[in-house]
């Protein structure tokens, strides 16, 4: 899951950013409405992270826009505008939460979560391929259930994968997820993302393999000797 920062204050932002990151979440930071509306066509956002007062204008402006171009995405606004007015205008403009500077990193982090797993939808089940279970809502990786640990960017792959289990998932798809916009990336650094998680869930004995598709992408699928157990 990516998230957009849209931050004009660049000292906020880095510590948004990496609290956020370390929470596991990948995040792209811009500091204009025009740099986030380049972000949203570049990129597929699970939450936008809106400071009001921006260099060009309120953020406000652009919810319905945003909305628009990535209707499933849930917005929260950041803003030292604290008045009740303040708050009624950005939620009545389309934002689902809204919290006021100074705020708690920890409660920002606890409300982006209260966001994605998204108010009265029903939770989802976890995918289960193999003997690994991905609980998706919770982001927890099990194996035959115990609860097993995995690097930020392992996970964020392994989400990838399986939100498309026995599905191709394209390089460009799995490199905007990982790595975002404007982050220079060597060429073979998502090869060797997917061969750690390789590694890692083959020592785990997690019963699924990563499959390559020429140049196109990768497939994630329980392992044939697991099939074969089980026929």
């Amino acid at each position: 899951m990516r998230i957009l920062l849209v931050e004009d204050h660049a000292p906020l932002a880095r510590e948004v950013a990496s609290k956020v990151e370390r929470a596991g979440y990948g995040v792209d930071h811009v500091g204009t409405i025009e740099g986030a509306i380049q972000a949203l066509d570049d990129c597929l956002y699970s939450i936008a992270l809106l400071d009001r007062r921006l260099p060009d204008g309120d953020a406000i402006a652009i919810i319905p826009r945003i909305r628009e171009k990535q209707p499933d995405i849930r917005i929260m606004m950041l803003t030292a505008l604290d008045a009740v007015d303040a708050r009624i205008d950005g939620l009545e403009a389309g934002a689902d939460d809204y919290l006021t500077k100074p705020f708690n990193l920890d409660e920002l982090v606890a409300r982006i979560r209260v966001q994605l797993r998204g108010q009265g939808r029903t939770a989802l089940r976890p995918v289960e391929i193999g003997a690994l279970s991905f609980d998706l809502d919770q982001r927890i990786v099990a194996i035959r259930g115990e609860e097993t640990l995995l690097t930020r960017q392992e996970l964020l792959l392994l989400e990838a994968l399986v939100r498309s289990a026995n599905r191709i998932v394209s390089r460009e798809a799995l490199y905007a997820q990982l790595y975002g916009r404007g982050m220079e990336v060597q060429e073979h650094a998502l090869t060797s993302l997917v061969s750690r998680l390789r590694a890692r869930l083959a020592e785990l004995d997690a019963g699924v393999e990563i499959r390559s598709a020429r140049s196109l992408g990768y497939r994630i699928k329980e392992s044939r000797s697991d099939a074969e157990d089980d026929s």
